[in-house]
């Protein structure tokens, strides 16, 4: 059965929406197409962030508290690693450890990075489809105002996100090809809303729209666009929006969200404390909370986001 509704999603914030469309759908009506353009390897791993964060949120096993890594999480081998004089930077779990060490080992018998991770929603008991932007290597890359050019995880948790950011590469994204499941449910008939979710614009949705042939894809879908704001009264809810958005010298509010993606949008969704900003945007806007501090709210957007899109489809 087709999925009859698309989410692009980064982490943290991507995936609390995705977990209330998640349990507000039907499960498997929901693909979640996640941006890969932050995997790297580490430790002779191939780590993929936003794909593990969105799993462990579907699966109810995230650890709800930090907003990244797995629920009840036990730390022996980096305490054993940073004995060792091992790189302790990136933070890895016990049982976070396991789902990289499958996803290469798979990897690494030819399979696709889709295919595996399929399997592993499949061993967590995620009935929604969970897409990688691409089942080949994109590699997000922050350019500094000292000329340095940082792989996007040693930009955000090595450097804790401190370096200026002047701009944004995504390595490989020239010779990258769509995800072909995606492909094939943009042509689903009954596709009821491609929704992008309220992550980064420059690193978590960028990447994928910097696939060739992912943009126009989107576009000639039938299904209504909408994009709900990750700003919120001029303030990142989790990660450095904020702070790029200043250092690329754009106004710190969501309408800045809005215009980076002028011409894909059918609709936008602002929160409750910017709707001041609607009357400045020249397509539909639904006004609503937007900030998921409880499971209810994230079901209570779900529903919103959705009931705005029928009333788009139209």
């Amino acid at each position: 059965m087709s999925a009859r509704v698309i989410c692009l999603s980064g982490g943290v914030g991507g995936a609390k929406l995705a977990l209330g469309l998640y349990r507000v759908l039907n499960p498997w009506d929901l693909a979640v197409l996640t941006n890969t353009g932050d995997d790297f390897e580490h430790l002779g791993l191939h780590i993929s962030p936003d794909l593990d964060t969105v799993m462990y949120t579907l699966a109810g096993e995230n650890n709800t508290q930090q907003g990244w890594g797995r629920a009840d999480e036990t730390w022996t081998f980096m305490e054993q690693l940073q004995r060792l004089g091992g790189a302790s930077w990136f933070r890895l779990g016990d049982g976070d450890l396991a789902i990289h060490m499958r996803r290469t080992e798979l990897l690494r018998q030819g399979k696709k990075l889709s295919e595996v991770t399929t399997e592993l929603c499949r061993a967590l008991a995620i009935q929604a489809s969970v897409l990688p932007m691409s089942d080949d290597p994109v590699q997000t890359v922050v350019v500094t105002a000292d000329g340095r050019e940082l792989m996007f995880q040693h930009y955000l948790v090595r450097e804790m996100a401190e370096p200026v950011a002047r701009e944004f590469k995504f390595i490989g994204a020239e010779r990258a090809q769509p995800n072909a499941g995606l492909l094939a449910l943009l042509n689903n008939p009954e596709l009821r809303a491609i929704i992008i979710c309220p992550s980064n614009p420059f690193v978590s949705i960028d990447p994928i729209l910097a696939v060739p042939g992912m943009l126009d894809a989107l576009k000639a879908c039938n299904a209504p666009i909408l994009a709900v704001s990750p700003l919120v009264a001029g303030r990142a809810i989790k990660g450095p929006l904020a702070k790029m958005l200043a250092e690329q010298q754009l106004p710190l509010n969501a309408l800045s969200v809005a215009n980076h993606y002028q011409g894909l949008l059918s609709g936008f969704i602002l929160d409750e404390l910017d709707a001041e900003l609607a009357g400045s945007l020249q397509i539909p806007v639904r006004i609503t909370n937007t900030v998921m501090q409880s499971l209810d709210d994230r079901e209570n957007l779900a529903r919103t986001v959705l009931e705005f899109a029928d009333e788009l489809g139209r």
